[in-house]
């Protein structure tokens, strides 16, 4: 599958990675060696693929890279992951798309469940207290610039600005679904003037439009595998756990947000925040607020807090019985990763050949702003969620949480700290709190 997306005109030494002497073996300790320090979200994730394939290993043309990337953009789901799994995809095949999505995902799997069993286990000791109650401003930071530079970049039009205030609105007050907000945006920026207008002037479609035809016959047995991926764990778990247990309600609700998860890890955790702690009751919010700060401490993509998600909802409420089992908490935090991350690798190896061909056509270009447009107005609702266990824990203001809030925001606004500089700072806070207290 991988030879048919790349021409011999584009690439660097011949046909695929492969051709330059890079075994699959040698690309899995790369991408095992990425795994591990991959951190500063999708944007510094998608820089280090860049610089490491690109300008230091030269495995593959600039020209490869930026066609994966502009394809991974418009899916739902974590970019970077995707990206990595089509880039392996296009050096080694389904074999080398399989390898590199895995071993980019599985340090962030086991770092964030090492530090998960920290928290349940150690949590409310005093120092580790102290840290996350310092911790919480400063991911309210973290949430409140993700919107500022979404909204900057994508509200150009006064339509686009209230498609947010829209999805805000119905989000939060009208309590509407997020795959709904999702589908009424796409449907209005379908309407909305766009670049399709543009056409060039010779009326010919630009060359880099220019698809091959997928090959049809991969797609049947590529869909059976990822259905029988889907329908086979979450037909054991049935049996094993119940059909209305906890295991099978996560890998059903996990999979929907797999699928509608457009705009990043922010954009989808009001979504998962609002159903986990008001639904299922998995966890508090001001648990939910700790699982965000953890996720941003560790590498990988940080939808992988929906994997604290998963252990908190096994830890609470307990899988087969009692809460407070670390196994249960495991199990249910893997659970979530599978389905969360299964449809990632779904939409590489059956929808990367087919949106390609259309990956130019510029009548998707209105629906897809739309869609971005929406998600500032969820990334704002997002805020609302997080402020109130934040700065109002006890039904008081905290008037410490929201100066470190303030800090914070100044810090990444104006001083242009990173995450981690940022969370590295509030943990030092938190540590000087309880030795001064």
């Amino acid at each position: 599958m991988a030879r048919r997306c790349i021409s011999s005109e584009d690439s660097l030494g011949g046909s695929h990675g492969g051709s330059l002497g890079v075994s699959l073996a040698a690309a899995s300790l790369f991408w095992l060696k990425l795994g591990w320090i991959s951190f500063g979200g999708p944007a510094g994730q998608i820089a280090l693929l860049h610089r490491e394939l690109v300008e230091e290993r030269k495995w593959l043309s600039d020209r490869h890279f930026l066609h994966a990337l502009n394809f991974c953009m418009v899916l739902p789901g974590p970019e970077a992951t995707q990206l990595a799994t089509y880039l392996g995809w296009l050096m080694h095949g389904v074999a080398g798309g399989l390898v590199a999505g895995l071993l980019f995902v599985l340090p962030s799997v086991i770092v964030l469940i090492a530090l998960s069993t920290v928290y349940v286990l150690w949590g409310q000791l005093p120092l580790l207290a102290s840290i996350f109650w310092a911790l919480k401003p400063a991911v309210l930071a973290l949430v409140i610039q993700a919107a500022w530079r979404v909204g900057r970049r994508t509200l150009h039009t006064p339509v686009l600005g209230l498609l947010a205030v829209f999805s805000f609105v119905a989000f939060v007050w009208l309590r509407w679904p997020y795959p709904l907000v999702v589908a009424i945006a796409a449907a209005v920026g379908w309407l909305l003037p766009s670049a399709k207008e543009e056409a060039p002037a010779s009326g010919k479609a630009p060359a880099s439009s220019k698809a091959e035809p997928f090959p049809l016959r991969h797609l049947p047995p590529t869909l059976l595998i990822w259905g029988l991926a889907t329908a086979l764990p979450l037909g054991a778990l049935g049996w094993w756990n119940g059909w209305d247990g906890p295991l099978v309600t996560m890998g059903r609700f996990f999979s929907q947000v797999a699928l509608v998860s457009f705009g990043g890890a922010y954009a989808v955790l009001p979504y998962v925040a609002k159903a986990a702690v008001s639904q299922f009751h998995w966890l508090s919010a001001s648990q939910m607020v700790d699982g965000l700060a953890l996720g941003e401490t560790t590498p990988g993509p940080l939808i992988m807090v929906l994997a604290f998600v998963g252990f908190m909802g096994g830890w609470n409420g307990g899988v087969f019985g009692a809460p407070g089992i670390w196994w249960d908490a495991l199990v249910a935090s893997l659970v979530v990763v599978w389905f969360t991350f299964l449809p990632s690798f779904g939409f590489i190896f059956v929808g990367a050949p087919l949106m390609e061909a259309s990956r130019e056509d510029l009548r998707l270009q209105g629906p897809l702003s739309a869609i971005t447009a929406a998600v500032v107005g969820v990334i704002a609702s997002l805020v609302l969620f997080f402020s109130g266990p934040v700065l109002w824990p006890t039904g008081r203001p905290d008037l410490a949480a929201a100066a470190l809030a303030a800090l914070g925001l100044l810090a990444l606004i104006r001083w242009r700290w990173s995450v981690l500089q940022l969370i590295g700072a509030a943990a030092l806070v938190g540590v000087l709190a309880e030795l001064l207290h």
